[in-house]
């Protein structure tokens, strides 16, 4: 079944509209009996352009509810009594906090913030942690062998064998086009070598 963009026209497939006597191409979707349970919209009835209108006019999704039922649906935590399968007691889902400890929805997304947070932290003190291992010059010569902050000497030592391989015209068969990139290459890894982070 395929929609139209912009207009919630369905193609019919020979679907007549359902308002009595009416013989139009039901392509316009509207609300039919109520789903038994939460999830779902229930079955759908099926109109033409005209009649979904009218419809719409004068649509009542409490109709047919005690008060009491009124009053429930219209709870902020209506549906949160159930757990869904994705939020059962004994799953852990990401990391997350489980829902069914919660009675108030808000307090649960206010848990997972509070771990996002906490675990955000985390990452930014190990970030300063490891820049504080390498000057702002030397976290320069990092970035122009590639490297990362975490690095370690023996890492630092392959990586420069190869970069000079790559672009030392003694032994990339005589290309003198990367002669600017030895020259960086050169300077970054003897920054680096005294480094204290290697020390």
């Amino acid at each position: 079944m395929r929609q139209h963009r912009f207009h919630g026209r369905y193609d019919s497939d020979g679907r007549e509209c359902s308002w009595p006597g009416c013989e139009e191409a039901g392509e316009f979707r509207a609300p039919g009996s109520r789903s038994p349970s939460f999830d779902g919209p229930g079955d759908y009835r099926w109109f033409c352009l005209e009649h979904v209108r009218e419809f719409n006019a004068g649509y009542d999704y409490f109709e047919g509810m005690e008060a009491e039922e009124i009053f429930r649906a219209q709870s902020p935590l209506h549906g949160w009594e159930h757990t869904a399968r994705a939020f059962r007691p004994d799953e852990t889902v990401d990391g997350a906090p489980h829902w069914a400890h919660f009675s108030d929805p808000l307090e649960a997304i206010q848990a997972r913030a509070r771990q996002h947070v906490k675990r955000r932290r985390g990452e930014v003190q190990d970030e300063m942690r490891a820049n504080a291992r390498f000057t702002p010059a030397e976290r320069g010569a990092l970035k122009v062998l590639g490297l990362e902050l975490d690095v370690d000497r023996k890492t630092m030592r392959m990586r420069y064998t190869r970069l000079l391989r790559q672009y030392h015209p003694d032994q990339n068969g005589g290309d003198h086009g990367h002669a600017e990139k030895l020259q960086k290459v050169v300077e970054a890894y003897n920054l680096l070598k005294k480094a204290a982070a290697f020390a």
